[in-house]
């Protein structure tokens, strides 16, 4: 019966999702699209850190994402819909070559690592000028559907719902038990015989082709990418805020972190455009502090309380 109702309510509010478009006008679906894509990276993020890698590398794979897509469209003449694919599979195929060196690191050398290497990308796009455009980027001939807001709300839609079913399957799946273990006592993992540098990899892999097909979905969508935006550190710093604010090692947390602070993001873009990267740093190490399972571990723990404060009220008046 519980089970019932969290997909009767899984498909309600995917229904009211779907029919934004209908009641927003064109600022509001922009806002709207900008919270998608952080909630996607933010969960994809989440996903590889069930194994207990931390990956400082969310915009690295959203760049190449974003200039895979441009590429393809600028110089092979691609369909705009058919390049976020290929993006999609160039992050992933990349993932799959720099996993068998990186995956092998872990703690905060796998996160340094991550970290240079979205740092050596963006720099590797910003000086290839005849390729890349060089630091001013490329420019598209039109955004895809033609700059539709309402087509393109529901591309960015469709990209979150992809990462939301790859996020469930994650936890529904072996993949759960397997990443879990990992994270727990990788030795203990490996005596119960669990390839961990498989599972690993097919995470990286995996998480990075998310992280890839936004990227593709964003320049699609805005018809322009240079590096200092495709590999801005907003696609790595927010993302990795709203899934420790909403709670890590699960689907619900991240989305609920991105729709506090997605929202919260605009605000603070406005007023401090030149200081909310501050503000996010805050958040992560408050959250880390004060509240390690996020808004989802505390909503939880109150709820357990407030049952064991029933159970106990009850049995005393029996």
């Amino acid at each position: 019966m519980k089970l019932k109702t969290s997909y009767l309510s899984a498909a309600v509010i995917a229904a009211v999702v779907i029919a934004f478009p209908a009641f927003l006008g064109a600022y509001p679906l922009n806002v709207a699209r900008s919270v998608m894509t952080y909630m996607a990276l933010a969960i994809s993020w989440d996903m590889l850190l069930r194994s207990g890698q931390i990956s400082f590398g969310i915009a690295g794979l959203f760049g190449l994402g974003s200039y895979a897509s441009a590429i393809a469209v600028m110089r092979g003449g691609m369909d705009p819909f058919l390049s976020i694919l290929f993006a999609a599979a160039f992050a992933g195929v990349m993932a799959f070559a720099l996993g068998f060196a990186i995956l092998r690191l872990r703690a905060m050398y796998f996160s340094i690592t991550t970290l240079a290497l979205m740092e050596i990308f963006r720099i590797v796009m910003h000086n290839l000028h005849d390729f890349s455009g060089g630091p001013e980027g490329i420019v598209l001939s039109a955004p895809i559907f033609g700059g539709n807001s309402t087509a393109l709300y529901w591309l960015c839609l469709a990209g979150l719902f992809i990462t939301i079913g790859v996020s469930w399957y994650f936890e529904k799946s072996k993949m759960h038990l397997a990443l879990t273990a990992i994270r727990n006592d990788e030795t203990s993992a490996r005596s119960n015989g669990v390839d961990i540098f498989r599972y690993l990899l097919v995470a990286f892999v995996i998480t990075s082709i998310i992280q890839g097909m936004m990227g593709a979905i964003q320049i699609q969508s805005y018809g322009f990418t240079t590096p200092e935006t495709a590999f801005d550190a907003n696609f790595t710093l927010l993302p990795l805020a709203m899934a420790l604010l909403g709670g890590i090692h699960s689907t619900i947390g991240p989305m609920a972190g991105a729709v506090l602070l997605g929202v919260a993001s605009e605000w603070l873009k406005l007023k401090i455009p030149y200081g909310h990267l501050m503000v996010y740093g805050i958040i992560i190490i408050l959250v880390i502090l004060f509240m390690p399972q996020g808004l989802v571990g505390l909503a939880r723990r109150m709820l357990r309380g407030s049952d064991k404060s029933g159970r106990k009220a009850g049995a005393s008046h029996e």
